[in-house]
């Protein structure tokens, strides 16, 4: 009796995975050319990672190249511009995850006190539309605007002072790495602490007014705490890109008198294997930040599962 039960509850497994199955067949079929465009354009190019073992000659091409093991990371370690440029990526990725997270959150505290929605709705779509823009357009607007007849230095002349060469400043320019791109990319976190806004139960402000307490008050012991997994979630998330420091708005506005304190890493690759030809450095300079940044993705997921019960699958 217990076989035939067995084998029953076998049967109805299997005819529920076919149902299942059959089910769910249009929906793999439709991720099926993604697949195909992911393995062609995101995985077989990495066959390119023997190049940081070689030394690599495009004319012999990957099986002829000679094999030289480790002494293109043995090379590049003794780099002094690569120590630099780590730590060029790292401060400008911390300041952008710094300020990419404040300056959204404040600006959606401010924004949830607006009570008129045509407005609220127009300076959201304001801060939001720069996240569209790649940054070869923007780029050259923020070119234009530091350059030493652009609008800010024609304002700091018409006040008697000397303009300032931002754009070959050091100093200047990280700033203006950050500030540009905290602007640009500000709209899109603040859409996400809007929604985590509107999540809060209404309740608890009828609660905190009935206590007398002020807008405020409010924001401070209600939207706050409320906003909390979400904010604590966006910090944790970003660690894992936090040697990604932009490669294509640094690429566009620095230039060779920034590059002690502009220059990242994957600026750094980019001059190293195609402007200057060292295809093998390049790529083993490519594969320590790729393991560093797998390694920190998997603490970021790990942080984001057990602070905010985040998980992908």
């Amino acid at each position: 009796m217990r076989t035939q039960n067995s084998i029953s509850a076998v049967s109805e497994k299997e005819n529920s995975l076919r149902g299942i199955f059959k089910r769910e067949l249009p929906l793999h079929l439709m991720l099926l050319p993604g697949v195909i465009l992911t393995l062609i354009f995101a995985y077989y190019p990495m066959m390119g990672i023997v190049m940081a073992f070689q030394k690599y000659n495009p004319a012999l091409g990957f099986s002829r190249s000679k094999w030289v093991g480790l002494k293109n990371f043995e090379f590049v370690f003794k780099m002094k511009d690569f120590y630099t440029v780590i730590g060029n990526s790292l401060v400008i990725s911390l300041l952008k995850i710094v300020f990419g997270i404040v300056v959204p959150l404040a600006l959606s505290l401010l924004l949830n006190e607006v009570a008129f929605m045509k407005l609220k709705k127009f300076i959201q779509t304001s801060l939001f539309l720069p996240y569209f823009l790649a940054w070869t357009l923007l780029g050259g607007i923020v070119l234009e605007i530091f350059s030493l007849d652009g609008i800010i230095n024609t304002f700091i002349k018409l006040l008697g002072h000397e303009p300032i060469y931002f754009m070959v400043d050091g100093g200047w320019f990280r700033f203006i790495l950050v500030a540009t791109d905290v602007w640009k990319n500000m709209g899109y976190n603040m859409v996400i602490f809007l929604a985590a806004i509107t999540n809060i139960n209404p309740n608890q402000y009828e609660a905190a007014a009935i206590d007398g307490a002020s807008k405020w008050k409010q924001t401070l012991h209600v939207t706050l705490p409320g906003m909390m997994p979400i904010v604590v979630l966006v910090s944790t998330l970003s660690i894992g890109s936090i040697l990604d420091a932009g490669f294509e708005q640094v690429l566009v506005l620095y230039n060779p008198l920034v590059y002690d304190t502009g220059d990242i890493i994957d600026t750094f690759v980019y001059r190293m294997g195609l402007l200057s030809g060292q295809f093998s450095p390049a790529a083993a300079v490519g594969l320590f930040k790729s393991c560093i940044s797998f390694l920190l993705v998997s603490i970021s997921y790990y942080l984001a599962y057990k602070l905010s019960h985040y998980r992908i699958f």
